[in-house]
């Protein structure tokens, strides 16, 4: 090699090292966690089909992205995240509740899609739309008690678990207690995994007929911090994953404020991390943009047990995140047909 290229070879090589160390700076930003495993996705993973919908998606299993609350609160910033949605959802299984009417009356409309496609396949001759499915939850108190309900879904299995003898356990307020009187407790578990109630394990009559997605957590206290670990079987990385790391992010928080003690890291785990194919647009340009600094929220001091919490009692601060990126929802996932034909 000449003298010039040698040269021109070290010039390169120092380029190329600046380039890494800027891309490392860069990326100490939590958020690349999940921006990064947007592109593992579109990059690596394999494609996939829904039984029930042939929804095709791109996905990858087992999968771990942890933000430290000390570093702010995991409101993801490159693009717009529905807060309300956020708070209002957790508040709805906080308190245990399995109608969608008290979201619906509070103008919070993720959950709409499950219901409407229950009633779907229970009247097949109907032609009603969603629209009018939904104003009808809304007007008729009698119709909304009957069709708005999704029993055994995240808030009962939290609160009132079915137990065989009859009895309904109160798992998070069980966790609670449990972490006051052993600060060690390595047994609190909070799952709303039932196989009684679950695919073709069900008996067809009792089958839920919506997935159970983010189905257990644990919780732990190590030094003097709460952590919150949640395994997430199966994950809609776009529209869904950025609401449950808010989600629960906030549960360590909230819990974290009725100990009296800080919040630590919470820790999310994922079994199957997919991309719909209808969001892959939406991916790539969320992946063009930087993430911002995250905001911070603040817990009124009255909020000292499980059922002093609501949604006045949250104030965002801080949150400039980039623009919406709007995409449907795949209705996809929940019991199959051949379960409820055994």
């Amino acid at each position: 090699m000449t003298m010039i290229g040698i040269v021109t070879f070290h010039r390169k090589k120092e380029a190329l090292k600046r380039k890494n160390r800027f891309m490392a700076k860069e990326q100490t930003h939590p958020e690349y966690q999940y921006l990064n495993l947007l592109q593992d996705i579109l990059d690596n993973g394999i494609e996939n089909i829904d039984e029930g919908t042939n929804a095709m998606s791109r996905g990858v299993f087992g999968r771990q992205i942890r933000f430290d609350l000390k570093d702010g609160f995991p409101l993801l910033t490159t693009k717009k995240v529905y807060w309300k949605g956020v708070i209002q959802e957790l508040y709805w299984f906080f308190s245990g509740q399995t109608n969608i009417k008290y979201l619906v009356d509070n103008n919070v409309h993720i959950w709409d899609d499950y219901p409407f496609k229950i009633y779907k396949q229970k009247n097949p001759n109907t032609n009603i739309s969603k629209g009018e499915f939904i104003e009808k939850i809304a007007k008729d108190n009698n119709f909304a008690k009957e069709q708005g309900e999704l029993p055994r879904i995240y808030g009962e299995m939290w609160r009132a678990w079915p137990a065989t003898d009859g009895r309904k356990v109160d798992q998070l307020k069980w966790a609670i207690e449990e972490l006051r009187q052993d600060p060690y407790a390595r047994n609190v578990i909070v799952t709303s995994w039932n196989p009684q109630y679950l695919y073709g394990m069900a008996k067809p009559e009792e089958a839920s007929r919506f997935p159970i997605c983010h189905n257990m957590y644990q919780m732990s206290i190590k030094g003097g911090r709460l952590h919150l670990q949640l395994y997430q079987r199966s994950a809609d990385m776009f529209l869904g994953v950025p609401f449950n790391i808010a989600s629960y992010a906030l549960l360590n928080v909230i819990v974290a404020k009725i100990l009296g003690i800080e919040p630590g890291e919470f820790v999310h785990t994922f079994g199957d991390a997919h991309i719909y194919e209808n969001h892959f647009e939406q991916v790539k340009e969320q992946l063009g943009r930087k993430p911002k600094d995250f905001p911070s929220i603040k817990i009124d001091n009255s909020v000292k047990e499980i059922d002093d919490f609501n949604p006045d009692k949250i104030i965002l601060e801080n949150y400039n995140p980039h623009d919406t990126i709007k995409a449907e929802l795949t209705v996809a996932g929940g019991v199959k047909q051949r379960n409820l034909q055994k």
